[in-house]
């Protein structure tokens, strides 16, 4: 079995990596969102880097401001990296290329609302899975009139293309909706507020979390009917058993540490969402 190469650095490519970084917060002329960033959390000196792949706009779950990350799942990210021994390196990635990531080598490491599939599992492995979320929709506060899946009728959607959430609306409302697929969950929820879609599809914790920020609470809402099961894993290359072991484990300490559950409530609790129980790892 083919296992995943370790992008292994020395102390002085860790410290360009920051210098790097540094220098393009301060810049005024541009912000580039795909530049790798090297995890701030405190590791061994002269410790390897770990790449790993994350959402950049999913507030409380999984934002990039600036050069730095927050949210629930650069927290689990960066517990697990701790475990495995090594800084985390963050690599943006978008919700249509994360099995891309892993199979080119770009990444090691895929924690990104990734929810685990059987079509995914011919590509990549998962460790997990860490969190069960459930699909829903984003309206509105004062439409009164979509209340739930079953008035989706004639109505236009917005998700992102190549999640779960675009591929189950498409294959259950086929010629009854009009789905707008964006590359990024952000624009939806814009076209949202703007008037331009009825509603956006996708996981609740991540919806709740849009739903929470400044910009769009007493905005939009999220109606709760959850429509399917949306059980996050954490990707790795196809065949990697000895690092979806590791995972697993440092999982399952994160779990029963208690580490899981503190995550949540800095950084989920406050939309207002419900914390669910933890998963069963490797179950």
């Amino acid at each position: 079995m083919q296992t995943t190469t370790r992008h292994i650095t020395s102390r002085r490519a860790i410290a360009t990596v920051g210098a790097l970084g540094l220098l393009a917060g301060l810049s005024a002329c541009s912000k580039d969102t795909n530049t790798p960033t090297t995890s701030t959390t405190s590791a061994p000196a002269g410790a390897a880097t770990i790449k790993i792949g994350v959402a950049t706009d999913e507030p409380g779950v999984s934002l990039k401001d600036g050069t730095s990350y927050s949210g629930f799942d650069i927290k689990t990210a960066e517990y697990v990296a701790g475990k495995l021994g090594m800084t985390p390196e963050w690599v943006p990635v978008a919700q249509g290329e994360r099995v891309q990531a892993l199979e080119d080598g770009q990444v090691d490491l895929v924690v990104a609302t990734f929810s685990i599939t059987d079509e995914r599992k011919q590509k990549v492995d998962f460790a997990g899975p860490y969190f069960v979320a459930h699909q829903d929709l984003l309206v509105r506060r004062n439409d009164e009139t979509l209340t739930g899946p079953e008035k989706l009728d004639g109505r236009t959607l917005c998700s992102v293309t190549g999640t779960t959430s675009a591929d189950y609306v498409k294959a259950t409302y086929k010629g009854k909706i009009t789905l707008r697929e964006v590359p990024s969950f952000s624009e939806c929820v814009r076209n949202l507020a703007n008037g331009d879609v009825d509603a956006v599809t996708t996981d609740d914790l991540i919806l709740a979390g849009f739903a929470a920020t400044p910009e769009y609470k007493g905005i939009l809402k999220v109606v709760g009917k959850g429509m399917t099961d949306e059980t996050y894993g954490i990707g790795v290359k196809k065949g990697d058993t000895a690092m979806v072991d590791k995972v697993n484990a440092a999982l399952k300490e994160y779990i029963s540490s208690g580490a899981w559950k503190a995550a949540l409530d800095e950084t989920v609790a406050p939309s207002g969402y419900k914390l669910p129980s933890p998963p069963t790892v490797g179950g």
